[in-house]
């Protein structure tokens, strides 16, 4: 049994994972929103789960170092400066950091990079993903993720394959590419889809999430997986031993 802490624990994930804490039979060390201590917090836990903003991630990972402990970083809409905050936080503690904790979509992610790998340039790939209304990011994270594992795959960078948002006069589609597009409505907790097309034949990946509990699931595990672990950056892979 371990303590965990939550920060953004009052929105509808912070409450998936309170339960998903409590149904895997570890203690609820409490959690922060917005203008709470995260190191006051940090103190009374073993682990902490950080589903916040970016602006606070800062904050939390100074919070973690103070104490000592592992965290999990779910929270999306990460820039580059995050990153590089990230693995300096890692000197000193365990971090993983991820733009999806389902355990189904880390496995789609082994597939996509398994498949990009071994299909040629002549294959196109595209990424559609669909999220509720309310959602402030695009793609989503989960998206740069399966791109980032189709990019991998390939042996290039996202940065320099990604297209996202076509308007307009765009032209041919060039060969290499990685396309994004995001669809926002209703309350979809987050469906996904990675497209493989060549002439006369597709293939397709899919990940469709009914619920937040899967994600809560899945970052409580990880956390599980943290504990015990070195100073280091961890990925959602490791913890199913991919």
């Amino acid at each position: 049994m371990s303590r965990i802490g939550i920060i953004g624990s009052a929105g509808r994930m912070g409450n998936a994972l309170q339960a998903a804490v409590a149904a895997a039979g570890h203690d609820f060390a409490g959690g922060i929103d917005k203008g709470g201590d995260p190191k006051a917090l940090a103190q009374a836990a073993d682990v902490l789960v950080d589903f916040s903003a970016p602006a606070a991630l800062e904050f939390n990972l100074d919070a973690a170092i103070h104490a000592g402990i592992p965290i999990v970083v779910g929270t999306t809409g990460l820039e580059e400066r995050h990153h590089w905050l990230i693995d300096a936080a890692a000197v000193s503690i365990p971090v993983l950091q991820t733009g999806n904790t389902s355990l189904g979509v880390t496995l789609l992610a082994h597939l996509v990079r398994e498949a990009a790998s071994r299909l040629g340039d002549d294959w196109d790939i595209e990424i559609v993903e669909t999220h509720h209304r309310m959602k402030v990011d695009a793609p989503s994270g989960t998206a740069l993720l399966l791109g980032e594992a189709a990019a991998k795959g390939r042996g290039v960078a996202l940065a320099d394959e990604a297209v996202r948002g076509r308007d307009g006069i765009t032209g041919a589609r060039q060969a290499g590419t990685i396309g994004f597009a995001a669809l926002r409505g209703g309350s979809v907790a987050g469906d996904h889809s990675v497209h493989f097309l060549a002439d006369n034949e597709r293939l397709t990946f899919s990940h469709l999430a009914e619920n937040r509990a899967i994600f809560a699931k899945g970052a409580i595990r990880a956390a599980e997986w943290m504990l015990g672990q070195k100073p280091g950056r961890y990925t959602m892979p490791e913890v199913l031993g991919l």
